[in-house]
């Protein structure tokens, strides 16, 4: 008996980063319209709480202590009652660049061609950010994301000897419940790689072999915009994937950015982040979707080749006339 994989590895997955990659903003900005608060300001008070607390002998991470400085913000009254679901309603305010959301839909159009018909190809896409995940949520491009992996808040958290029946108290945000920074955010592409989104019985520390993984690494193309996205760019280039980053067309040095990353060998391609039709960055990433899907099948005759043992053909049994 011929033994099944354990997914059919027809998904092609576009993981994006979110900031100026999607947005040309920071995601937290109609946050800070909302609340009358001065984004500059904060970002600079965010610069400089790693030398703070360090005098404490305490230690934080750069690219996520804005998360507890959010919740300083609330405590002390700059964001009233911002709760989850405030988040989520300030998401909607989320401006994007030219051509978003609507390539997302276009780039899965293209595994329903004809030239892929019958073959069940899917393409799905994914947020991996350090950002907050209930203001992705609430975006224009909720709708069409297969998952979301960003940092997240607790509002009224559980008192000891809690009743677990119970549902969550509501009200302001008050605790972290997870966050992603630019080393964490590999796992999730590992957690892509493995399924565990859609597999609840795997996890992703489980073990098993490439070929039994719902999303190769192969299949996947990795969208982002600056050096914080090293280490995402490194794994998903280390197994076979592909990397593309963006910068905005209106900004010097964001272009320098992505020409340093190049220049290093960090990513495969960039362009600018215009994702309407006809634009570099959109026939890029069409091509290589349409070489992933193309291949996909290809690899699925050849096994098919392998496994299948082809019976006998007729034989010509009529006698040849050899000429001259």
């Amino acid at each position: 008996m011929v033994e099944k994989s354990l997914f059919p590895q027809n998904i092609i997955a576009i993981i994006w980063d979110f900031d100026r990659t999607l947005s040309p903003h920071y995601m937290q900005k109609p946050l800070f319209d909302a609340y009358d608060v001065d984004e500059a300001e904060f970002w600079r008070e965010v610069h400089q709480l790693p030398a703070y607390y360090k005098k404490a002998g305490i230690h934080v991470q750069s690219d996520t202590c804005y998360l507890g400085h959010l919740l300083s913000y609330v405590k002390h009254g700059r964001f009233r009652d911002l709760t989850n679901a405030k988040l989520r309603e300030l998401g909607a305010q989320i401006a994007f660049f030219p051509g978003v959301p609507d390539c997302l839909d276009q780039l899965k159009e293209i595994v329903r061609a004809k030239e892929f018909k019958g073959a069940n190809l899917q393409l799905e896409h994914y947020v991996v950010s350090t950002g907050l995940a209930e203001m992705i949520r609430g975006s224009v491009i909720a709708g069409k994301l297969d998952g979301v992996w960003a940092s997240e808040f607790i509002e009224e958290p559980a008192p000891p000897e809690a009743d677990f029946t119970q549902e969550p108290g509501r009200g302001p945000i008050s605790q972290i419940a997870g966050f992603l920074d630019n080393t964490t955010k590999t796992r999730a592409l590992f957690e892509i790689n493995k399924g565990v989104n859609r597999e609840a019985s795997i996890s992703v520390n489980d073990a098993f072999p490439e070929e039994d993984r719902r999303v190769p690494f192969r299949h996947m193309i990795y969208v982002a915009d600056g050096p914080s996205d090293i280490p995402s760019f490194s794994v998903v280039s280390k197994h076979g994937g592909m990397t593309y980053a963006v910068y905005d067309p209106e900004s010097e040095s964001q272009f320098a950015q992505v020409v340093a990353l190049d220049e290093q060998g960090r990513v495969q391609a960039f362009g600018p982040a215009d994702y309407r039709p006809g634009s570099q960055t959109m026939m890029w990433l069409t091509m290589k979707v349409k070489g992933l899907a193309r291949q996909i099948m290809e690899d699925r005759r050849t096994v098919l080749n392998k496994r299948v043992g082809r019976g006998p053909s007729h034989v010509d049994d009529q006698p040849r006339t050899d000429e001259g």
